[in-house]
């Protein structure tokens, strides 16, 4: 047996063995310096149509950076495919007769293909009828996801949630879209106060607070906000109520500020602002 192997071993041609192995790795480090040109030369074309399809008046930031990222997407896959089918080749891989024989795994690999292909669609609707943008605020109602789009991609959606989180979504998995970035959005502003106290004075002071504030933030404001009054949520639990419309994105922050300045407003006056909820005691207790 060690002298079959040895033979084995000095019949072989280890000079054309060693050339064998220098032109495949040439080939390959060719084939791969050239796939990463062409890379780079794609990125940098996508780059240059992406400058000049957002200068389009009629195109948002938001709408032009969507269709960029599923171009860099779609343009990454593609290249990646094609320089692996190269490297298998260079290799000398019968990729032909692999993908002939090999029919129940392409079965396998065709029913696991049928998600990223719903990925694909769905993704290309949702780009095409333009029910969300990078940037806009959404809500995904079927996952309970609400959050920032980071990118609508090939295979995915990136949503950031107000807390930083990233969430990677599969377009498929994406049902219903609310899009909170589309409209005004309504914003109520409701300040508890004691009645008792004096509702005309309370009014007066938030209304003053509205003036001032209007004129601050009216680049923020959408309409011109409105003191709707003394409204009863029941309890004994009064407040007056404010309703105002902001620029989309700017929501959460305008009613913080409404919010904080008429508390400091009516404290300043030396009014309450309860602290706990009252419960209405049933009759006869």
């Amino acid at each position: 047996m060690m002298n079959f192997w040895q033979k084995y071993f000095y019949s072989i041609d280890w000079n054309n063995v060693l050339r064998e192995l220098i032109t495949t790795g040439i080939h390959l480090f060719l084939t791969v310096v050239f796939f990463l040109l062409i890379f780079k030369i794609g990125k940098r074309i996508i780059e240059r149509a992406y400058f000049s399809y957002a200068k389009k008046t009629m195109v948002s930031e938001g709408r032009a950076k969507t269709i960029k990222r599923l171009v860099d997407s779609v343009f990454g896959y593609t290249i990646f495919f094609f320089a692996v089918y190269t490297c298998l080749v260079v290799l000398g891989v019968p990729i032909g007769s692999l993908l002939a024989g090999a029919g129940i795994v392409g079965l396998a690999i065709g029913l696991g293909a049928q998600g990223f292909m719903n990925d694909l669609i769905t993704g290309f609707f949702i780009i095409m009828e333009q029910q969300m943008d990078v940037g806009d605020m959404v809500k995904l109602q079927n996952l309970i996801i609400e959050g920032t789009v980071v990118s609508v991609g090939i295979r995915t959606t990136k949503i950031q949630s107000n807390e930083g989180y990233i969430h990677y979504v599969p377009n498929r998995n994406i049902t219903t879209v609310t899009n909170l970035s589309r409209s005004d959005i309504q914003v109520i502003v409701d300040i508890r106060i004691v009645p008792e106290e004096g509702i005309e004075k309370i009014t007066e002071i938030i209304e003053k607070t509205t003036e001032k504030l209007s004129e601050t933030y009216k680049f923020k404001i959408a309409k011109v906000p409105k003191v709707f009054g003394l409204v009863d949520l029941g309890g004994g639990n009064f407040v007056i109520r404010t309703i105002l419309f902001a620029v989309n994105g700017e929501q959460k922050h305008l009613k913080q500020v409404f919010t904080t300045e008429y508390i400091q407003g009516l404290t300043a006056e030396s009014f309450t602002i309860p602290t706990s909820t009252f419960i209405a005691k049933p009759s006869g207790v």
